[in-house]
């Protein structure tokens, strides 16, 4: 444990130690992507601390997601200085409205909605207007931009209008269900995310005495992702640290991304106009990448333009030489998907963890056909935003064994160690050392409880005089704050999914105009946008990159174009290639025939339409079950679950997870459809070749009324669901 400041400082390197030393007054620091922002700043606060510049519990750093705060609190704990609040905006400001509220106005504060969706529809439902399951996020989303830029129903249209955004409705519908929401949820005594802080904003500006308590505790405040900041969160920041001794403001405006919320570059690139005494210091040393995916991010950018261009960072990499980034074009978007896949079962191979391999896309519609390669080389894959790590059943199995182990004091150590203590009592609820086979349920249950036991390695080695009583509160801090520990599998995720975040590989995929920059996006503003959100994809990379994007979307499709960011960029410092002779070959040699030579089905080429009302379907749910969601359904319910018990006896053979088999919504599909034969059953989606070699037989025994022995369905079988109301799809 470092004890003194001069240890803090020697740490750093000249520029980190200038930000470290900057403890009093303002301070602006403009950190490129991997020059170690978060250790600038949790050193700055324990040499502040160690120095008696600052008092901990006067100390207030706060930052957008959970795992960063929670992640800067392990830091500053290991620093010496753990009695520091580290919190995300909605955090401090929830905690200080239920201290607050109750004192000022009697009763707890408003229950919190977890989320708007519900209240929304009732909103529209209100205004006598409907909107399918799509328009009501989107609907969602304007109410969260109208909020955070503090644009109240009424002036909603206006704002709109100065700010060239497009709304998903007429504007003028939009303010009246905004209008119809705030009423709802106000009588129903609940509060959004938005509400706290301008609950809290509420209070802090009316009551000079919560003003006043709230200012004399917090002397000393730290933003992170300061790039990201809303107009609320800064009229918050604002009143928070108008008598703050200290205000150290960190971010990086070719990080910009999230412009769509609210957020804006400008109060980082302004905060000197602010602060006409702020010292500025830039983080330009990059650790995390090497020269060649460095050099490749600056290129990047060379080309942007507007605001945030005029202050980039030219980085430069303290790494060590590693291979040239890889431009690869294919044929189609199913050959790339299966190119990527290979490409990532090689590096596994070779000794690459495939929990440091990454697959980023531009949004998450594109992660189905990546699953599927995935899946069918039996690779494990993580998809980001989906079950949370602590809220799964193993996890929280193990965690209660430990806590109760801990306790009691039961535990046999193996040399006294606490890895050896953790290890011998997840042996005792049967968890093995040697994994399963395979990359199915039962191996992703093994990852998981691994992953504990990697945590309390890690742990040990930071305090070695850690007890499992210790290990055990520091899971239960991690759970609450959802700081999940690594889990073994490829991390499958979109490219705003993945900031903060870095693999040693990682695939950025779909690199196509319409794709990147997104095809709404119709202004420059909006184009340079999509610029950075590629800039923070290239920059999650350690060592290995590669960017792909193919010729169509089918194959025989109509052809499209790379991005138009990749200009300039190809053959610069990179290895460029083309796969577009490949997947030809590929598909006339393994999709035209079988392995005993027989003709197989080609899947139909161009845009898949709805089989009901024959519209081009674009939502990838859509595409999947073949018609618009708002369709009628004449899904055969006793061939459905007839299927699902087919799956999960196909899962339970192989070790694998169901969806690997067929996702619900392919069987969906097919339980509509009713295929009769290989190419009716090829044609929909998510039954690849693979699928169709491994599967198809058993499938169209199913739909022609056989049980897998051979004997027929008796037509007059009545089925009833068992849950009328579930719903079929996932």
């Amino acid at each position: 444990m470092i004890a003194s400041p001069d240890d803090v400082l020697d740490a750093l390197d000249p520029e980190q130690r200038r930000v470290a030393k900057a403890v009093d007054g303002a301070v602006c620091v403009l950190a490129g992507a991997g020059t170690g922002k978060t250790r600038a700043i949790t050193h700055r606060i324990a040499y502040g601390v160690l120095t008696g510049a600052m008092q901990p519990g006067q100390t207030l750093a706060v930052t957008f997601t959970a795992r960063a705060a929670a992640e800067m609190r392990g830091r500053l704990r290991d620093l010496g200085v753990p009695g520091v609040q580290a919190r995300t905006f909605h955090s401090a400001a929830l905690r200080q409205l239920s201290y607050f509220w109750p004192k000022v106005f009697g009763g707890a504060p408003p229950q919190l909605v977890e989320t708007k969706i519900m209240l929304v529809r009732d909103a529209v439902q209100h205004c006598r207007l409907r909107a399918d399951r799509a328009e009501l996020r989107d609907i969602t989303g304007e109410i969260e931009w109208a909020k955070a830029t503090q644009t109240a129903p009424d002036d909603y249209p206006r704002a709109v209008l100065a700010a060239s955004r497009k709304p998903p409705r007429a504007a003028g519908e939009i303010a009246h269900v905004y209008a119809a929401y705030e009423k709802i949820k106000s009588g129903k005594g609940r509060m959004d995310f938005e509400d706290v802080l301008l609950l809290t904003i509420g209070l802090l500006d009316e009551r000079p005495e919560v003003r006043e308590a709230v200012q004399a505790q917090y002397r000393h405040f730290t933003v992170d992702e300061y790039q990201d900041v809303n107009p609320l969160q800064q009229r918050l920041l604002d009143l928070w640290a108008n008598q703050a001794r200290s205000l150290c403001v960190v971010g990086d405006a070719s990080q910009t991304i999230y412009s769509f919320t609210g957020a804006t570059p400008g109060y980082l690139l302004g905060f000197r106009r602010r602060y006409p005494d702020a010292e500025l210091v830039e983080l330009v040393r990059d650790y995390r990448s090497t020269p060649q995916v460095v050099g490749l991010a600056n290129r990047l950018l060379a080309h942007a333009s507007g605001e945030a261009a005029k202050h980039r960072l030219q980085l430069i990499s303290q790494r060590g030489e590693g291979p040239a980034p890889r431009f690869v074009e294919h044929a189609d978007e199913q050959a790339e998907a299966e190119s990527t896949a290979k490409q990532i079962h090689a590096l596994i191979e070779e000794g690459v963890r495939p929990a440091e391999i990454a697959v980023l896309f531009r949004t998450n519609s594109q992660s189905e056909a990546y699953e599927q390669a995935l899946a069918d080389r039996s690779v494990a894959y993580l998809l980001k935003g989906a079950e949370r790590f602590f809220e799964r059943a193993e996890v929280r199995q193990a965690m209660g064994f430990l806590r109760a182990h801990a306790i009691s004091g039961g535990a046999e150590s193996e040399a006294g160690s606490l890895p050896g203590e953790v290890r011998a009592v997840l042996g005792n609820t049967g968890w093995s050392a040697e994994p399963p086979a395979g990359s199915g349920q039962a191996r992703e249950k093994w990852e998981s409880v691994a992953a504990l036991l990697r945590l309390a390695e890690e742990f040990a080695a930071k305090r070695p005089e850690a007890t499992l009583r210790d290990f055990t509160v520091e899971l239960a801090e991690r759970a609450n704050a959802q700081h999940a520990p690594t889990v073994e599998g490829v991390t499958l995720a979109s490219l705003h999914a993945a900031k903060g975040l870095e693999w040693d590989a990682v695939f950025l995929v779909g690199l196509n105009e319409g794709m990147m920059p997104i095809a709404y996006a119709d202004t420059p503003d909006k184009i340079e946008e999509e610029r950075r959100l590629l800039y923070v994809g290239v920059t999650r990379a350690r060592e290995r990159l590669s960017l792909s994007w193919a010729q169509a979307r089918t194959p025989g499709g109509r052809a499209r174009k790379a991005s138009r960011f990749l200009d300039g960029l190809r053959g610069v410092g990179g290895s460029s290639g083309s796969d577009s002779g490949r997947p030809d070959t590929f598909r006339a040699s393994s999709a035209g025939r079988g392995a005993d030579g027989t003709t197989r089905p080609r899947r139909k080429v161009g845009p898949v339409r709805c089989r009901v009302c024959a519209r081009a379907l674009q939502d990838a749910a859509e595409r999947k079950i073949g018609r618009c969601l708002d369709c009628p359904s004449d899904v055969d319910e006793f061939l459905f679950e007839q299927l699902r018990e087919w799956r999960l006896g196909r899962a339970q053979e192989q070790s694998q997870p169901a969806f690997v088999v067929f996702t619900d919504a392919t069987l969906t599909a097919i339980a509509e459809t009713r295929p009769l034969n290989e190419r009716q059953l090829a044609a929909i989606p998510g039954v690849s070749r693979t699928k169709l070699e491994r599967f198809g037989d058993d499938v169209l025994a199913l739909c022609a009324g056989h049980d897998l022995v051979g004997e027929p369905v008796p037509d007059d079988f009545e089925h009833i669901p068992e849950d009328e109301d579930a719903p079929a799809g996932e």
